[in-house]
């Protein structure tokens, strides 16, 4: 199961269809740099669709169409659904949302391009938190329907 929302219906719902023994991984979209202001702009200009209505994914028939709905995004409304900036008290919200969604991996999905301050800034500030952060781990997890 990959997930791109802490929501523990839907792994309710997964593990109902046959689920229960096999991984979820939540998708964690974020923007790190050094500034706040700095990470909402570079997180409009990369990922201005994440404060788009879902449905436009669909909707949207040609490249143009996101573009033109792309110019209308505010930082402000990115910075609704993408973590930004230095802060390294909302990065760790957004993980434990997860993890009490029932996710046990989180995979962060920076898209700034400052990747070495990034991971800089994990290895720091994150990293260290995320052993008791664990919870417990699932049993009988089936390796049988790969």
């Amino acid at each position: 199961m990959i997930g791109t929302d802490p929501d523990a219906s839907v792994l309710a719902d997964f593990e109902r269809a046959g689920g229960a023994d096999k991984p979820r991984y939540g998708e964690l979209t974020v923007c790190w740099a050094k500034d706040e202001v700095t990470a909402k702009r570079i997180a409009r200009a990369q990922w201005p669709t994440s404060a788009m209505e879902s449905s436009l994914s669909w909707e949207l028939p040609l490249p143009e169409h996101f573009e033109a709905v792309a110019e209308l995004v505010t930082e402000d409304q990115v910075a609704e659904s993408i973590v930004c900036g230095p802060d390294p008290d909302r990065y760790l919200g957004a993980i434990r949302k997860y993890a009490a969604a029932g996710y046990d991996h989180v995979c962060i999905h920076q898209v700034g391009k400052d990747q070495k301050g990034f991971f800089e800034f994990y290895a720091e500030e994150i990293l260290p938190h995320m052993k008791s952060m664990a919870g417990p781990r699932r049993k009988n997890r089936s390796r049988k329907a790969r």
